[in-house]
């Protein structure tokens, strides 16, 4: 439970945790209702017409697709009956028509799978836009890291079960309504074919009309119940397997984004350690998984094989007693096999279908607990940020908490105009970066109120900057885009700044946290602060990487330069002093003083 902007939430780490399923217990309701949040959406949107548009198509040509298996059984009919009778004449028209036939089928599969595709990658696009803009909405990403709520790789979700969601709905939709065509389709021809079995019981005998269907539908119910029974473990095996292997390989990008200061620490057992652990868990799922999935083909592959043979073994009494030819045999067989196969739909998707359904489980909580998130940043109980008319700063009556309800800061008021500065200073782990992220909206945990002076520009820096893989020149203009500053403005501001070595690689493209020291990155940040020229600038802790000289040399140039910009700087230097016009010291129990330097 969190105390949340003044309010309890009463969600637990189950709440939002609770995502895997007891196998296939929840398949019927509660996986139709999940199945709708996620697509309903869409077909609803902007792209609803094209969308409408291609599923009608790909819908055309399924059921075309059905169609013609139905003629080309009436084919083995026609074919086999002519070779019977030694007919020749019929037996090239009947490879006429199988060609037409052929060819026909060949043209529908083809467009069947282009079309299909094609849906499901604009799907795929759409979502995915959609995912992204909730993620990133409000800083949801970063408040779920801080109430940790049990949304496991997030990046993942978004890529991978995404890709995943798109393919198997409407692969395993359509799939299933040709299971379902077919099996109308077919049944009647099956019906018609298979005549009546008379079993003598004595003085009388029993008679079973179109027994064909029935041994069919019989042998395809004992299938399935077998294959839920035997595969019902596959579902939160597969949940598991896409965590694991997710978190895997985000600890693997770690130590690529982390490489310097393990190396600098000598890491590499500690990590290669992690890394045994957690493939450990991919490696003990994966064995799990495939010893259901050897059980799962044990059974599926046996009764596929059986099915073979199975139409022709209940068929070949009324063939041995003339009542059909051989055509009708291989008709027989042909129907029966399409209507076993229909019936037997869930046995031949069951692991796809096991996997589709931790795919949407996955997705399902990742929604949840977006709307959860947003739910918690809503709440105006809490700290409420708002514009003011003011060309001022205000802060009244402001408390930050710890996300357990614990008091860090006691309420604070304060107000800083234009060209005012502000140093915050106090022990270690007293909520001075803290304070700062509750100026910038990122911390919710608390109550007061934040004004800040509308049409005016903010900017925070933090103590190490983030830095895009690109070209240096985007690195500089972070988050503003290329084209916005003029090469002789980012030049003039490097010169400046003390990165005149550099001026030369604009256009070069690299990973710059990791070719940068953290001295030039924090001297990156101050190009960033001369370029963008904010109205109200926050740094927290922005020039620790810093000699003194340096410091000293960059927040004079910000007064010269920016002089109308009011800043606020957390710290512990005592330097930093003499650059700033007022001190609030925090003592670390919640107190805090303000002084004038």
């Amino acid at each position: 439970m969190w105390k949340v902007l003044g309010y309890t939430l009463k969600y637990t780490k189950q709440d939002f945790d609770g995502e895997r399923i007891d196998g296939m217990g929840k398949w019927h309701r509660d996986f139709c209702r999940d199945i709708w949040q996620l697509t309903k959406e869409y077909w609803w949107s902007e792209e609803k017409w094209q969308a409408r548009g291609l599923l009608a198509v790909n819908l055309t040509l399924t059921l075309g697709h059905v169609y013609i298996l139905v003629l080309i059984n009436e084919w083995y009919n026609t074919f086999y009956n002519a070779l019977q009778n030694y007919d020749k004449d019929a037996f090239w028209k009947a490879l006429g028509e199988f060609c037409i036939l052929a060819a026909i089928y060949i043209i529908i599969a083809v467009y069947e799978l282009y079309l299909q595709q094609m849906l499901e990658i604009r799907w795929r696009r759409w979502l995915t836009y959609r995912y992204l803009d909730n993620w990133l909405h409000k800083r949801t990403y970063y408040i779920m890291q801080l109430l940790d709520p049990g949304t496991d790789n997030p990046d993942q979700r978004i890529s991978e079960d995404l890709r995943l969601f798109t393919a198997y709905t409407l692969r395993l939709s359509l799939g299933l309504l040709k299971a379902v065509v077919t099996l109308v389709s077919f049944v009647a021809i099956l019906w018609r074919l298979s005549g009546p079995l008379h079993i003598p019981l004595g003085s009388w005998q029993l008679t079973i009309p179109g027994y064909l269907v029935w041994a069919a539908l019989a042998y395809a119910i004992v299938g399935t119940w077998l294959t839920v029974k035997i595969g019902r473990p596959l579902v939160n095996l597969n949940f598991d397997q896409q965590r694991f292997e997710a978190d895997f390989r985000f600890s693997l990008v770690r130590l690529r984004e982390h490489g310097e200061s393990i190396a600098f620490y000598g890491g590499e057992r500690q990590e290669q350690a992690n890394f045994v652990q957690r493939f450990r868990r991919v490696f003990e799922n994966f064995w799990q998984l495939m010893q259901r999935q050897k059980q799962l083909t044990w059974f599926t592959s046996g009764y596929f094989q059986l099915a073979i043979i199975f139409p022709i073994l209940v068929a070949s009494p009324r063939y041995f007693a003339g009542q059909i030819q051989l055509g009708g045999l291989m008709q027989i067989s042909s129907a029966f096999g399409r209507v076993q196969d229909s019936l037997s739909w869930i046995i031949d998707r069951f692991s796809q279908l096991a996997e589709w359904q931790a795919v949407v489980n996955r997705l399902v909580g990742f929604i949840n607990n977006m709307e959860r998130i947003r739910h918690i940043c809503q709440n105006e109980t809490g700290v409420r940020i708002r514009p003011s008319e003011k060309a001022a700063f205000t802060v009244d009556g402001l408390n930050v908490c710890l996300p357990d309800g614990r008091q860090l800061i006691q309420p604070l008021t304060l107000e800083l105009r234009r060209g005012d500065s502000l140093l915050v200073v106090g022990p270690s782990g007293c909520g001075k970066s803290t304070l700062l992220r509750t100026f910038a909206g990122l911390w919710p945990f608390g109550q007061g109120e934040i004004y800040i002076p509308q049409g005016h520009s903010v900017l925070f820096v933090p103590q190490k900057s983030y830095l895009p893989i690109g070209t240096l020149r985007e690195a500089l203009l972070y988050p503003k885009s290329p084209g916005s500053v003029s090469d002789a403005a980012i030049r003039e501001a490097m010169d400046l700044c003390q990165l005149q070595g550099f001026k030369d690689q604009l256009d070069r493209v690299e990973d710059w946290s990791h070719i940068l020291s953290l001295g030039e990155q924090q001297r990156i940040a101050f190009v960033r602060v001369l370029l963008q020229k904010p109205d109200w600038l926050f740094l927290d802790e922005a020039t620790s990487a810093l000699d003194e000289p340096t410091e000293r040399a960059l927040y004079k140039l910000l007064r010269e330069r920016l002089p109308q910009t009011t800043i606020v700087s957390v710290g512990h230097r005592n330097t930093l002093s003499g650059h700033h016009r007022k001190k609030l010291a925090i003592d670390g129990s919640g107190n805090w003083s303000m002084l004038n330097l």
